[in-house]
């Protein structure tokens, strides 16, 4: 309880939900409201085109606790997210979409769980309200992330979670990694926890996913694994498979090798010769590759998420 009495900071990433934002804010107003704690209402417009940062607008003029913040283009959900992460100044940030069908009146459960220990704390849309097609990508898609990455959440992907603030502002998130926040915060050793949300159909507008991102999202899955194993140490990952593929293709070479001391002038025709040549020179590339992602390792910094944003409502600078 002593957390809720700290505040709260909601994040609503959106992109063309001008006619879902009033009757959310309504119900967001009535849900923390009914709480009696410090908060604070973020929306984070990633380059809407129908109005909806008009609508922000109004709200921040009528509503001290309501600020917005417009970026400069459609960045995607990943950079929405961070810069709301950015402004909020709670020690409890919730974040949530904008098309109505997370509830609000579901933010006290996920503040009980926040009480348990945890640092983040992931919806689970049980019953669904989507097309069977999402809803069959969706359970092949977190049946993969439970088998290989020990994390046994069964909606990684939900947008409706709380988070303590340090494990949010501790994120580097791009593209649309936004999907494997839990597994991200996970392998920062915060404590991720679920709880079961209703799932509302949507009013207005039409759902921007489409179950054909599921599969695509396999492959940022793929690069989630590498970030998560060899973040720190790149040269194992290239390292290991340039020595792999060195090695099998000094094997070839010397099989040659024997093949033309035992039979004589078969070195200049055999096929596999190539190949193994062509086997130590991926090698050694794949080997000096993961030794040049060590130096660029110690250079990289985090891109600036504040040259996105282009306008800012509510919000003092």
């Amino acid at each position: 309880m002593a957390m809720k009495e700290e505040g709260i900071s909601v994040v609503v990433p959106l992109f063309n939900e001008r006619e879902n934002i009033p009757g959310l804010h309504g119900e967001l107003r009535d849900a923390i409201g009914a709480l009696a704690v410090p908060y604070e209402v973020i929306y984070v417009d990633d380059g809407s085109t129908d109005g909806s940062f008009d609508v922000i607008c109004e709200l921040a003029a009528a509503d001290a606790l309501t600020k917005g913040i417009r970026l400069r283009g459609n960045y995607g959900k990943s950079a929405a997210l961070i810069a709301g992460f950015r402004e909020a100044r709670y020690p409890v940030i919730i974040t949530m979409d904008a098309d109505g069908q997370d509830d609000p009146s579901q933010i006290p459960v996920f503040l009980d769980k926040l009480g348990e220990g945890y640092d983040l704390v992931s919806g689970w849309k049980k019953k669904r309200r989507d097309p069977w097609t999402r809803r069959a990508a969706s359970r092949i898609f977190n049946l993969v992330i439970r088998k290989h990455t020990g994390l046994g959440l069964h909606d990684i992907n939900c947008g409706f979670k709380a988070y303590r603030r340090e494990a949010a502002k501790g994120l580097d998130i791009y593209g649309e990694l936004y999907r494997f926040i839990p597994l991200l915060a996970h392998w920062n050793k915060f404590r991720v926890g679920e709880v079961v949300v209703a799932h509302r159909p949507r009013l207005h507008g039409r759902s921007k996913y489409r179950a054909s991102r599921y599969f695509r999202s396999f492959l940022d899955l793929f690069t989630v694994m590498l970030l998560i194993r060899y973040n720190q140490r790149p040269s194992h990952f290239f390292g290991g498979v340039g020595l792999l593929s060195s090695l099998a293709g000094f094997c070839i070479i010397l099989y040659i090798a024997s093949l033309r001391i035992r039979f004589g002038g078969i070195l200049n025709r055999h096929p596999l010769l190539m190949f193994g040549v062509l086997l130590v020179i991926v090698g050694i590339q794949l080997v000096s590759f993961g030794l040049l992602s060590e130096l660029f390792l110690r250079s990289m910094a985090r891109p600036a998420i504040t040259s996105f944003i282009e306008e800012k409502t509510g919000i003092d600078t």
